[in-house]
């Protein structure tokens, strides 16, 4: 794009709102998910009994509820911030992406609060598995064998 610079600044930037962006997809998919599955069951959907996503479902709520147990910062919010200091940026204020879904993604409570919410959390979807039983994991085989 002729006559307009990019600098290395603007880069980390975006490096770092698409990193939030990637975060605030990771906490839609284990909430919503765990709404989808519980409504799904409701409404015969059964695509929330695909072994699959329930497997990658509980997954990522494990990791949040491992992370928390630990007392260690997800991955991305390091990966972010270490692109906003990179950049010169101390705060989200340079960005509407960053501030709004920042503002939307982290809290300020004590740590204690956020370990017992990411367990319930974890055991509500554990407990999912049982309530909405996923498909079994099968393997088809196309020809004859």
């Amino acid at each position: 794009m002729a006559g307009c610079p990019v600098t290395g600044e603007a880069l980390y930037l975006l490096a770092a709102d698409l990193i939030l962006i990637t975060h605030v997809v990771f906490v839609a998919f284990v909430v919503l998910g765990l709404a989808l599955i519980l409504i799904g069951k409701l409404r015969s959907w059964d695509w929330v009994r695909n072994p699959w996503f329930r497997l990658a479902h509980l997954a990522a709520i494990g990791v949040v509820v491992l992370q928390s147990w630990l007392g260690a910062i997800c991955p991305l919010t390091l990966w972010e911030m270490a692109l906003r200091e990179r950049a010169g940026e101390a705060t989200y204020s340079g960005s509407f992406i960053a501030h709004w879904l920042g503002t939307a993604l982290y809290y300020r409570f004590p740590n204690w609060v956020f370990v017992l919410s990411y367990t319930v959390f974890g055991v509500l979807v554990l407990a999912s598995w049982y309530w909405v039983r996923p498909r079994p994991f099968v393997r088809r085989f196309s020809g004859k064998g």
